[in-house]
């Protein structure tokens, strides 16, 4: 009988920290290690191997380019990625799970921007190119640092279309898109992400969209991976809490919820105190409830709950 998703997670959990703690800028293990919480009997190997030999081949057509400038190697790897290899963003169906799995997007060639950028990455990158991740808002981006030499400025690619280079005019208009017409644009939004912090998107995206198709079990499984690497991560110790209490798991969410409490800043424990001190019904007031209030409300039915069960 095959094993749990909960039985599995520790196996998981220790594949995804050694990738994501391995010498080196390395992508691809940590995206097939996250994908084994949907697919138990992935085997990572011949993906890689096949990632190899893209690599190869793409380092092969960088050869015919080896004195141009960065944007012509670009458009050479663009033309490998895109017109070659077929690699395409799904923008019919942007929220299909398998977008955001590295076996179905190389099986597929098709997924969402960050999919799509770690594709771009890590072949760019065994072809010799200068690239790094930019954990842009909406849309994950890649850079194609400037030339020490000064030879190349700057450029900034969008692996979901096709390896466009964006101005900096795109990249206002894709903030407004993605974030709101009032959203302020800095250049700090354009700063290199490192490899945790992609991990981290991965893990985040995919939580939010079990949690929209009501995967519960596998969002609760994302949200642990999320606290296995950052777990200074406190907003995914209150969401774990969430998941279990969405699952009737009472004690695994009386302890986060708790814990969550526990460790929130000063500021909102110190709301918490005085509703713990009042513990009243309400004194008319017709603001709704702030989150921690919300969550209070949760631990006190949780602590009934497990009492009952004692």
């Amino acid at each position: 009988m095959p094993l749990s998703l909960q039985a599995r997670l520790p196996r998981i959990t220790d594949d995804l920290l050694r990738a994501v703690n391995e010498p080196g800028e390395a992508l691809a293990p940590a995206a097939f290690a996250i994908a084994g919480v949907e697919y138990p009997a992935l085997d990572a190997a011949p993906y890689l191997q096949r990632l190899e030999r893209m690599g190869e081949a793409a380092a092969g057509r960088m050869q015919r380019h080896a004195s141009a400038g960065a944007p012509a190697r670009i458009a050479t790897l663009n033309a490998y990625l895109y017109e070659e290899l077929g690699f395409s963003g799904n923008r019919e169906h942007y929220d299909d799970p398998r977008n955001s799995f590295l076996n179905e997007v190389f099986d597929r060639r098709i997924g969402i921007p960050i999919s799509l950028a770690i594709v771009y990455l890590e072949i760019g990158r065994r072809a010799g190119m200068r690239l790094e991740g930019v954990n842009f808002p909406g849309h994950f981006l890649v850079r194609s640092p400037a030339d020490p030499a000064g030879a190349d400025d700057d450029l900034i690619i969008d692996p979901f279309h096709s390896g466009a280079l964006l101005s900096e005019v795109d990249c206002r208009q894709l903030l407004r898109q993605h974030v709101g017409e009032e959203a302020a644009f800095d250049h700090g939004l354009l700063a290199t992400a490192t490899r945790q912090q992609i991990v981290v998107r991965m893990l985040v995206n995919l939580k939010r969209l079990y949690v929209r198709m009501r995967s519960f079990p596998q969002a609760r499984a994302i949200a642990d991976l999320l606290l296995a690497v950052d777990p200074s991560a406190l907003a995914e110790l209150r969401d774990r809490g969430l998941l279990a209490y969405h699952m009737e798991d009472f004690a695994a969410a009386l302890k986060d919820l708790e814990t969550y409490l526990r460790l929130m800043p000063r500021s909102d424990a110190a709301e918490i105190d005085a509703l713990t001190a009042t513990d009243s019904e309400g004194d008319g007031d017709d603001e709704p409830p702030s989150e921690s209030a919300q969550i209070w409300e949760h631990v006190k039915t949780l602590r009934r709950r497990v009492a009952g069960f004692n």
